[in-house]
């Protein structure tokens, strides 16, 4: 299959990088030091066991044009990094191309074939502008769920620290013959893809310690065991979750593990740095809008209360904007 990936970071050069591996024919959209390391060195993938995974010769570019219609385009970059590229991404698009993004968060396409009330709602916390919906269809896209955890620890040299489960789905529920074939793509590379009928449950599972321990550990500087072990902020959490439960419920979304389990499972990852505060500490962008932002606005249209959700987002967003401040020249 021909794959592009956007974005040859952590979570991207780790998908792209065992794609290619496995002798799937992957290009790289990428720029700067990060280009020129694939083009020049290749891609190395080393895993939790120790295993390296070295492809010397790999397609990359910066020119969607010259890269040509895809099978398969991966949006391996943050959610805010999406609609700087959403433009040139229809470069990339064939007759049956689709797209699976790999943001965390709720996604710009959450209510295309959701059903209901809210049926095609756009959610304009991550697509203020609408130009990735106008941009990349939602007709072509295969929802995904990323859990690996990885680190880039130089361009083109991807560290992977553990995690292997790429879950996918139609946005309707149904098994098409292009979900198996994205599912099989993962597989062929190494990975685990099981193909859901609810990808918007595991989504929602995901994000559930995402938008929750990332902007606290943000605010705070504290590891994930630290949070979870201090009384207050273990509180905290709990209540920004049962508010993110309750819009869930509303949208018929069951979760399939309680809440004291959800915090117990972060504890037990240790003293373990959000990448919400490797941002903080690195003075990157946050990804607030999509973790928080997002769900918040989506408790807006089903009139759920979220007093300990708000008082969290304004927080981390003006932090955000003091990060923002100490990039500017």
């Amino acid at each position: 299959m021909k794959i592009a990936i956007i974005g040859a970071g952590a979570i991207g050069g780790f998908v792209g990088g065992q794609l290619a591996h496995a002798g799937e024919d992957v290009t790289f959209i990428a720029r700067g030091a990060t280009l020129e390391a694939l083009q020049t060195r290749g891609i190395r993938v080393t895993m939790s066991d120790g295993a390296e995974k070295f492809t010397r010769r790999v397609k990359a570019t910066a020119d969607y044009s010259l890269a040509g219609p895809q099978d398969v385009v991966m949006l391996a970059m943050k959610a805010h990094q999406v609609e700087a590229v959403a433009s040139e991404v229809p470069k990339l698009f064939g007759p049956d191309t689709v797209v699976v993004p790999m943001q965390n968060g709720i996604p710009f396409w959450y209510f295309h074939k959701h059903g209901g009330a809210l049926e095609g709602r756009p959610v304009t916390s991550v697509d203020p502008t609408g130009i990735i919906a106008k941009n990349i269809p939602c007709e072509r896209i295969i929802g995904c769920v990323v859990y690996p955890a990885t680190e880039l620890v130089g361009a083109g040299e991807i560290k992977h620290i553990e995690g292997n489960r790429f879950p996918v789905g139609d946005l309707d529920g149904t098994e098409s013959e292009r979900v198996k074939r994205v599912a099989g793509c993962f597989a062929r590379g190494g990975m685990q893809s099981p193909i859901l009928t609810d990808i918007r449950a595991e989504m929602w599972l995901k994000l559930w310690g995402n938008m929750t321990f990332n902007p606290i550990s943000a605010l705070s500087r504290a590891t994930l065991a630290g949070i979870c072990q201090y009384a207050p902020t273990r509180e905290l959490a709990r209540c920004m979750m049962e508010e993110a439960q309750a819009i869930a419920n509303s949208l018929g979304i069951t979760f399939r593990v309680p809440i004291e389990k959800r915090i117990a499972g972060a504890e037990r990852v240790g003293h373990h740095k959000t990448s919400m505060l490797q941002d903080v500490e690195a003075g990157r962008a946050l990804e607030t809008d999509a973790l928080l932002g997002s769900v918040i606005e989506l408790g807006r249209m089903t009139e759920t209360p979220t007093p300990h959700l708000d008082a969290v987002f304004a927080l981390t967003k003006l932090l955000e904007q003091s990060l923002a401040q100490a990039r500017a020249p």
